[in-house]
């Protein structure tokens, strides 16, 4: 027998300005769901997880939470309200019977420091912060809108762990196709006012989806057949009784209204690059380059060869520099040592993570145009700014609407459609996937799998990246970066190949005289187990460890500001001291435990 349901949604309505948004959504969770909840942007997907959450009254239905049942929201904007801390915020979301440590832990395992004012955090950090503050009471649902923007990768792997391992239930709205395949088991689709369920995670959507609007459109298709029958045999029919022929007719008018109210699936962008001349062969090569802030080694000797035709994606953590080595690939920085060398007819076009192109006091439309009047060229033809806004599914009043009322979703569209009009043979996307829906992201990626010219990407979007890119480039350690062939998923497996012949070049070779290798290698009267400090030292350095990464990474990533040398050289310094400290406490407590480690398989045979 099936547990009651922690949560459930029945036939729940609301409508916005007069547009029904949410016409009879149904929505269950059980203990321990995994839920992906999908739909195009505007579907209503957020507004239904506030609802689920208390947050939002609807206009109909029933919403039904077991008594006593905790839920945990975290919103795409955290509000911190007065909290002085992130530890303080992040404590404030316990229960009277949740357990502490697991603040400090969470603090610790998302890289956060828990003195540090929620007022001074990047966008990433805060987004962990909420995260942790979420996550900390292990509540019995867990709701979570978009809760990767702004993470880097590695924050975005430890997060599906995290999820895989708590109890609480979850429901998870993303773009990220790869996150969602590995957190999710059962669907809900949000369309068109309505939820259909799927018990399969994220990776059986697609399919399934598609299937459902082919079946759709043959509904309709068989529908206005049976209209034009209708209308061809009350003018031409036979004569019949009037009683029928009034019948039939009430018949034809239902049908046409059935017609009329049917909704289609909402509209795909339509993407197109404009178009200018051929560059040439030799885009940009990158011989030594090296860039440094103080004591800081941002990227160490790096050379590069880009040629047209060449998509390369850049990826690390947050802080790691991929922005500073990809503005000196393209000549906006210079390096401090090496050379870059552009090549001939290049005409760029540049999409800005932090979207700041768009100022929020301009119309949509003069956003579009730089204020130049309402026409926009597109590949050397006029184009009226509303048809080409309607291509990325903006209404005709929507042109006059202020950039500072619209959606995430909304500007990252019309941001793209900016960066699309501009002429050119190399496209330069920092992290162009914020935002978008899964729909426009899969557009996204037929144009630049297909794009004639150049494309340098960076983002934290794996599945995005597989489908992309050509080759990656990857930083090491000590600003060392290296490019692999192919995608994401190619890069993680070279590295695995490469980590794991480093480990068989470490391993002691066996004894060369007589006897088995592990007899040879134990001396006569050894240790068979670990002594209990030698236990505790290895079961506690991984934390240690975990630790001191947290705080390189903090250190980092507030080093990676170019201005700070400028306005505060003592933080700077204070910051770079801190850095070299931790990463020889590192190098210790790893080869400790590698030590120890080793040390215990010997024993265990």
């Amino acid at each position: 027998m099936a547990p009651p349901p922690l949560l459930r949604l029945d036939g729940v309505r609301l409508t916005f300005g007069g547009t029904p948004l949410l016409t009879h959504v149904e929505l269950g969770v059980l203990p321990g769901d995994r839920i992906a909840l999908v739909g195009r942007n505007g579907s209503g997907k957020s507004t239904l997880l506030k609802i689920a959450a208390g947050l939002v009254e609807p206009d109909g239905g029933e919403v039904f939470r077991q008594p006593g049942a905790t839920i945990r929201y975290l919103a795409q904007e955290p509000d911190f309200g007065a909290a002085e801390t992130v530890e303080a915020y992040v404590m404030a979301g316990l229960g009277p019977a949740d357990e502490p440590y697991r603040v400090t832990r969470l603090i610790e395992g998302l890289g956060l420091r828990a003195d540090a004012r929620p007022g001074d955090l990047s966008g990433g950090e805060a987004r962990r912060a909420a995260l942790a503050r979420v996550l900390a009471p292990e509540p019995d649902i867990v709701l979570l809108d978009e809760p990767t923007n702004h993470l880097d990768l590695p924050t975005i792997e430890w997060l599906e762990e995290e999820i895989r391992s708590i109890r609480s239930a979850v429901v998870i709205i993303s773009h990220d196709r790869r996150f969602l395949e590995r957190t999710t088991e059962a669907t809900v689709w949000i369309d068109r006012g309505s939820a259909r369920r799927l018990n399969e995670g994220f990776g059986g959507f697609e399919a399934w989806r598609d299937k459902v609007l082919e079946e759709e459109e043959r509904d309709l298709q068989k529908l206005d057949r049976k209209i034009v029958r209708e209308e061809h045999w009350l003018r031409y029919g036979v004569t019949a009784r009037r009683t029928r022929n009034e019948r039939r007719l009430a018949g034809l008018h239902q049908l046409r209204a059935d017609r009329k109210n049917a909704r289609r699936a909402v509209g795909t962008v339509e993407m197109v690059v404009g178009e200018t001349r051929e560059s040439g062969k030799l885009v940009i090569e990158a011989k030594g380059i090296s860039k440094a802030y103080g004591e800081r080694i941002l990227i160490d000797d790096f050379s590069t060869r880009i040629q047209r035709g060449d998509r390369v994606g850049l990826v690390g953590p947050n802080g790691a520099g991929k922005t500073t080595l990809l503005k000196m690939l393209i000549g906006e920085t210079e390096p401090d040592t090496g050379t870059v060398r552009l090549g001939t007819n290049l005409d760029l076009a540049f999409l800005d993570q932090k979207r700041a192109s768009l100022r929020d006091d301009l119309s949509v439309a003069d956003a579009l145009t730089d204020g130049r009047g309402d026409q926009v060229m597109v590949n050397g033809e006029p184009r009226h700014v509303a048809g080409y806004l309607k291509d990325f599914l903006f209404q005709a009043e929507q042109i006059r609407t202020p950039v500072g009322n619209l959606s995430g979703g909304e500007r990252a569209r019309l941001l793209l459609a900016k960066t699309l009009a501009t002429p050119a043979n190399i496209l330069v996307l920092d992290e162009p996937t914020n935002d978008l829906d899964m729909e426009t992201l899969d557009l996204l990626q037929e144009l630049i799998a297909n794009y004639p010219g150049t494309v340098l990407l960076v983002s934290h979007d794996r599945d995005f990246l597989d489908r992309t890119v050509t080759s990656v480039i990857s930083p090491e350690e000590n600003g060392r970066w290296l490019e692999y062939a192919g995608g994401y998923s190619d890069m993680a497996a070279q590295k695995r190949g490469a980590q794991k012949e480093a480990r068989k070049a470490e391993k002691p070779k066996p004894a060369a005289s007589g006897g088995s290798a592990s007899t040879a290698s134990k001396p006569v009267g050894a240790a068979t187990k670990l002594s209990f400090k030698q236990k505790f030292a290895l079961e506690n350095l991984p934390k240690e460890i975990a630790k001191l990464e947290a705080a390189i990474a903090k250190a980092e990533a507030e080093m990676a500001d170019p201005a700070l040398f400028t306005k505060n050289p003592d933080r700077f310094s204070k910051l770079a001291g801190a850095i070299e400290k931790d990463r020889a406490a590192l190098a210790k407590a790893e080869d400790e435990w590698l030590e120890l480690e080793m040390l215990r398989a010997e024993m265990e045979g």
